[in-house]
């Protein structure tokens, strides 16, 4: 079992000490184990959502992707989810980028939330990867000015059902797609505080929901976060027929995410989405991987041609010593005698 950390409060350490005991139930790993590849087809699209305020203002948007991708050789599933709007007229968003293997179990994820405030803004980053069976997450947070990082691992072992915040996005199409929900359909998740909790799937049946102008019947699904010191969170999400996101809110918040309109009616390649490239995890490591890429491509030049540095160091002294107000005309000036080295052009004209 892992130790507390040593600055951890003592009922923190209890509660993580507990979590171990908590299990996901028999109905919820035999969902897991039970997903086909033909399921996870179905499931590749994304969902592009308004949210809006009980006034109907609208506040953000918020998307997921999903698609099949590879991580390390592996192929994978890749899961990204983006929400951004305003609280109060306070910027605020959650990214989530989760890699996920077929029976949803968690490879690696990002997850990203910030609120900005005029004098105390909130920014949360939590990172977890898959590692020689281990699960081992890292957290910063920022409150103000004041940082505080937190790292621990759990065992797999103590980690069947877990289902993350990336996760979590596919488990709700899957469900949604077969239409029914498993009795005592209980998973395990971590909290803010990296605790293992309860995390509950529920049926809402079926309703009549008003999308883009017409009357669709939505699946509904109850998800119920358990919380160590606080009150649970609840969360109703409606699907339509073929899984997309028809609508999603948090009970007792004022805030609806909704479909404005439905995925038939839409036309080819959805309203583009301001990207930031930093929070995605695959294209942050495809730019740092070319931006190495590249330095070194440029260091092996500079080895193999030593007068570049000489060529450049001569110039800048030079350019120094006389400080010329025309810097343009100065340099045409001391590079002419170097295009007399160049070999000539052959000629065009005809014999």
């Amino acid at each position: 079992m892992e130790a507390p950390l040593e600055d951890e409060p003592l009922a923190g350490a209890l509660a993580r000490i507990e979590g171990y005991k908590l299990a996901a139930s028999d109905s919820a790993l035999t969902f897991l184990s039970s997903i086909e590849p033909a399921e996870l087809l179905k499931c590749v699209f994304p969902d592009s959502l308004v949210t809006v305020s009980e006034s109907g203002r609208d506040l953000g948007k918020f998307s997921v992707t999903v698609e099949f991708a590879r991580r390390h050789h592996q192929p994978c599933v890749l899961l990204h989810a983006q929400s951004q709007g305003a609280i109060d007229d306070s910027p605020c968003g959650t990214t989530v980028t989760a890699y996920l293997t077929t029976d949803l179990e968690v490879l690696e994820e990002d997850f990203h939330e910030y609120i900005k405030l005029e004098d105390h803004s909130l920014d949360r980053r939590c990172h977890m990867v898959l590692h020689d069976g281990q699960m081992v997450i890292d957290k910063v947070t920022t409150v103000g000015g004041e940082t505080t990082k937190e790292s621990i691992c759990y065992p797999m072992s103590a980690l069947r059902g877990l289902v993350t915040e990336g996760s979590n996005f596919l488990l709700m199409r899957l469900i949604a797609l077969r239409k029914r929900v498993p009795e005592n359909m209980t998973f395990i998740s971590f909290n803010h505080g990296l605790h293992i909790i309860h995390n509950t799937f529920s049926k809402l049946g079926l309703k009549q929901l008003e999308v883009g102008g017409e009357t669709v019947e939505v699946f509904g699904l109850e998800r119920i976060v358990d919380s160590v010191e606080d009150s649970p969170s609840t969360w109703q999400c409606y699907f339509l027929a073929d899984g997309h996101l028809a609508s999603r809110l948090q009970v007792g918040s004022p805030v609806t995410m909704k479909l404005l309109q439905l995925p038939s009616h839409i036309e080819k390649g959805f309203a583009k989405i301001p990207l930031v490239w930093e929070e995605d995890m695959q294209m942050c490591s495809k730019f740092l991987d070319r931006k190495e890429e590249l330095k070194a491509d440029h260091a092996s030049y500079l080895r193999q041609h030593p007068e570049i540095r000489a060529l450049i160091s001569d110039f800048l002294q030079f350019l120094l010593l006389r400080k010329p107000d025309d810097i343009f005309q100065f340099a045409r000036d001391y590079f002419i005698p170097f295009a007399s080295r160049r070999p000539p052009k052959p000629s065009l004209e005809t014999p």
